[in-house]
């Protein structure tokens, strides 16, 4: 199997994290890390990307991980280490591609309002659970969330609280009617399944009640994906728009009700922290790569890891990784221990994710931009790999609600900013 990272070891570690981490490391270095580099031009046709992506959910399961093992699933969800099982799975991941780490965890997202503790809805799991179980083909799951008109302003729920939402359900009888465009989701494009649609019944409402987060099936007449746009970087997490016309769903497709879909839409985007680890994986590959690079370059006769100016350099690369790995795996225990910090969607937490998140990425994007200044015009080779997580890291770094988001949310908190 792979071989062990010197990073991959934290507090947390057990033989199952172990052995797991092995399993993914080796389906990284066999299926994606040969074939990377490749991905940019398979944006649009995802010829490459989508046996790797079949390889890691479907061929090792891990698709099942966010299910209830009642309906045949690994039942992480309702366990008390879902974030710090996503954080150290994730990174792994995202040391190989973080755009597949980007589609690997949005998978899971829509299934988190309904399939973790202590509020799983057992009949929307029954529902949905053979989706991601009884198949040969990866599932793709869907938060629909930001919209043409105002940017993130649906991620910024405890300012706005959903008054700005124009995609709206009404309720006809004994369905949810559904109209609205989403654009940038990810899984979009024409891969989606399952989208989990935030909507407003009362449009122009700031009141929580009226949010609404209600589950639709991709192929339910009326919904409408765009193409895939072509990005900067993670070319294997395709978004583009989603059209809402007239879409009819069943009225217990709604995931909890008024009230309650609004407070656990804030937990979602609190696990959506987590995505740290998408700019931790790649800073961690470029770590492997620089250990390479300086060893076998040499300067004057030396390996350039053997000069004091670069050896320094290489030390506050590997500083930032230990730090920001440090960093979030607190978070993760944080959220895993409710018990004693809280719920995952009260505004302490919040802001301690965005936090995290905010100086995770900004380290490891520094992390990555030093590496490329060490290997001068190497580090822009796309041989090298290293433009591409650089490249990668500032789009995760832009993921829900980007840094401005995350410094609002943090302000608010830390500050009790009444008007970001």
């Amino acid at each position: 199997m792979g071989k062990e990272s010197p990073f991959s070891k934290n507090m947390t570690s057990s033989p199952a994290e172990t052995y797991i981490r092995r399993i993914i490391r080796d389906w990284a270095d066999t299926v994606v890390i040969p074939m990377r580099r490749h991905y940019d031009e398979d944006w649009h046709e995802h010829r490459l990307i989508e046996p790797a992506f079949k390889a890691l959910m479907v061929d090792l399961g891990f698709q099942k991980a966010m299910i209830p093992a009642e309906f045949g699933g690994w039942n992480f969800g309702n366990t008390d280490y879902l974030a710090t099982a996503s954080a150290w799975m994730f990174e792994e991941v995202a040391r190989a591609d973080s755009g597949i780490a980007l589609a690997f965890g949005v998978c899971y997202w829509p299934m988190i309002m309904v399939a973790v503790k202590p509020h799983i809805n057992r009949r929307l799991c029954a529902e949905f659970a053979p989706m991601f179980v009884d198949t040969d083909k990866p599932v793709y799951g869907v938060v629909a969330m930001t919209e043409p008109q105002g940017g993130s302003d649906i991620e910024n729920l405890d300012l706005l609280h959903g008054q700005t939402i124009k995609t709206t359900a009404r309720l006809d009888g004994d369905e949810w009617v559904v109209n609205g465009h989403k654009l940038w989701p990810t899984n979009t494009g024409g891969l989606a399944d399952l989208f989990g649609v935030v909507c407003t019944t009362k449009p122009g409402s700031d009141d929580d009640e009226d949010v609404a987060y209600i589950y639709v099936p991709a192929d339910t007449p009326g919904v409408t994906q765009g193409n895939a746009y072509e990005k900067a970087g993670m070319a294997a997490d395709k978004n583009g728009d989603v059209w809402f016309e007239d879409v009819r769903v069943p009225s217990w497709y709604r995931a909890h009700g008024p009230g309650l879909d609004a407070l656990y839409l804030k937990e979602v985007l609190t696990l959506g922290m987590m995505s740290a680890t998408f700019s931790i994986g790649p800073v961690m590959n470029v770590y492997e790569i620089l250990r390479d690079f300086c060893s076998q370059k040499t300067l004057n006769g030396k390996p350039l890891k053997e000069h004091d100016a670069i050896a320094a350099e290489l030390s506050e690369i590997v500083a930032g990784i230990e730090v920001s790995r440090a960093a979030t795996y607190r978070l993760a225990m944080m959220l895993d221990r409710q018990d004693k910090y809280g719920p995952r969607w009260s505004p302490e937490i919040l802001a301690k994710a965005r936090s995290t998140k905010m100086f995770v990425a900004d380290k490891c994007l520094e992390g990555c931009e030093k590496a490329m200044e060490i290997m001068g015009a190497y580090g822009a080779d796309r041989d090298w790999d290293v433009e591409k997580h650089w490249r990668d890291i500032k789009m995760g770094q832009l993921y829900e609600g980007g840094k401005q988001l995350a410094q609002m949310d943090t302000a608010r908190y830390y500050f009790d900013c009444e008007t970001l």
